[in-house]
């Protein structure tokens, strides 16, 4: 496979905040706000912070992979959602975010797929691009619904 480049763009607009955008998402609206979070000097609530991004990126690659899995594995279900939780720590001096916790749930409509549907998320975790280009330690505790 060819390598794949994706273009983000950030511009600083005021005080510890600017736009982040992206010439291949050029979609009305679909530029982020971003700012140091406020647990720094000068952080700003209430924003978009490179944590809150770097925690989606791991979240969102989860359920894409899921979804592909899923379609190949034919897995029959009628909910995917996942909370994430990223830590954010000082090592040896460096802040680093050192764990991402990630939550997801899975409805399916019939119980005989509960064992199927757990290991569609165990492999959809061990794919993840995203978990397996970053240092962070991943962890994953799902919930299988029947609904």
């Amino acid at each position: 496979m060819e390598p794949h480049y994706y273009n983000v763009d950030v511009n600083w607009n005021t005080d510890r905040k600017g736009v982040m955008c992206s010439p291949e998402l050029n979609l009305e609206g679909s530029c982020i706000e971003v700012a140091t979070p406020p647990q720094f000097p000068k952080g700003m609530p209430g924003i978009w912070s490179p944590e809150h991004l770097f925690t989606a990126a791991v979240s969102s690659c989860l359920m894409t992979t899921f979804l592909s899995i899923a379609e190949n594995s034919k897995l029959a279900f009628t909910n995917f959602s996942c909370k994430s939780k990223g830590k954010l720590e000082q090592v040896e001096g460096k802040f680093m975010m050192t764990e991402i916790i990630l939550e997801p749930t899975v409805t399916i409509t019939e119980e005989k797929d509960r064992e199927r549907a757990e290991r569609v998320l165990q492999k959809s975790e061990a794919a993840c691009l995203i978990s397996n280009s970053i240092k962070s330690k991943v962890t994953m505790i799902s919930t299988i619904k029947i609904g």
